[in-house]
């Protein structure tokens, strides 16, 4: 199993989690400051940062669109300006259910800006830093929809699948630099994105247990964390099926 080092201690790190006002996010930064680190939260909605630092103490808010290359590279800059970065989470997501009979290209390249292209702009204002340090973490958030294609997810499944593969280049090119990389894929996750998923959605965990699962992924040195894992590990067997059993499969389970 793929290897990072293992994070044995939180007290003191800097951590920056780009896509924390809510869900995933914000859930882990209250996770990470309670353990002790100098945590960093950026997103759009400058409210619920703000709220965020007010309740907890030497937290910093950063807000953010990460859509706007400019705004990434200075935001990148002043959390540099402060110090060395010690993990930095990619969790800015957008998901709006499609299919390809009401194709509509508006948000297909929505959804690759926001859950895509704003990963690369943010390892474009961090890697020489982090390759000139030869320490540091970078954690990618994409999903079990990125596994295998799915039906209504024709704008959001490409641009996690994109991240699965972006990540392990990453950790290919990277592990033996000191520097981490971590890819983390959930399941259904109770936030504002499922909420307009009208079908029954299995082994759905809280914001709150998933921060759990990801926080443990990093002090184990997880390259992939992923959970439930009575869900992904299901998800993952769809992989090694031939094709004809897979369409087969997920027709059945959605009845789609």
């Amino acid at each position: 199993m793929s290897r990072n080092p293992p994070i044995d201690h939180w007290q003191g790190r800097r951590v920056w989690l780009v896509g924390a006002s809510s869900g995933i996010g914000l859930a882990t930064a209250h996770a990470l400051h309670k353990k002790g680190a100098s945590v960093i939260v950026s997103a759009r909605n400058a409210a619920a940062l703000n709220t965020f630092v007010s309740e907890h103490p030497g937290a910093t808010a950063l807000p953010l669109d990460v859509t706007d290359a400019p705004a990434v590279h200075a935001a990148a800059q002043s959390v540099l300006a402060v110090g060395p970065l010690d993990l930095a989470m990619y969790c800015a997501g957008y998901y709006k259910q499609l299919r390809a009979t009401e194709y509509d290209l508006t948000e297909m390249l929505r959804h690759n800006q926001v859950n895509y292209v704003g990963a690369l702009l943010l390892l474009d204002a961090l890697l020489p830093a982090l390759r000139a340090r030869g320490a540091g973490h970078i954690s990618l958030v994409s999903s079990v929809a990125g596994y295998v294609g799915l039906p209504k997810s024709l704008a959001y499944g490409p641009t996690k699948a994109a991240l699965i593969n972006l990540a392990e280049t990453l950790y290919l090119d990277l592990s033996s630099t000191g520097i981490g990389v971590s890819l983390i894929c959930p399941g259904f996750v109770k936030t504002s994105l499922t909420a307009q998923n009208q079908f029954n959605m299995p082994a759905l965990l809280s914001p709150e247990e998933a921060a759990r699962e990801i926080v443990r992924g990093w002090e184990s040195g997880a390259f992939e964390i992923h959970f439930p894992k009575r869900f992904t590990r299901w998800m993952k067997a769809l992989r090694l099926l031939p094709y004809p059993a897979y369409f087969a499969a997920i027709r059945k389970v959605t009845a789609l």
